[in-house]
């Protein structure tokens, strides 16, 4: 259904997004999509460098239940 809308098609709803939203509500949404964007972006470098900081050994932890026979 989408596969025929085409150039026309494309600048017929931006000309009504435009007309329904107005040019200042336009730009103040991409402003905000344009900060969330950068956001989700830090985030995943953030959490990138944190793993790759974190020592491989500290992960690996032994989570076995301690029983009486381990503490003979």
């Amino acid at each position: 259904m989408l596969n025929n809308i085409g150039l026309p098609g494309i600048l017929l709803i931006a000309i009504v997004v435009l007309v329904l939203f107005g040019r200042g509500k336009i730009s103040s949404l991409m402003g905000e999509v344009g900060k969330g964007i950068t956001s989700f972006k830090k985030g995943i470098n953030d959490g990138q460098k944190e793993l790759e900081e974190e020592d491989p050994s500290e992960m690996a932890k032994d989570v076995t239940p301690e029983t009486d026979k381990d503490k003979v």
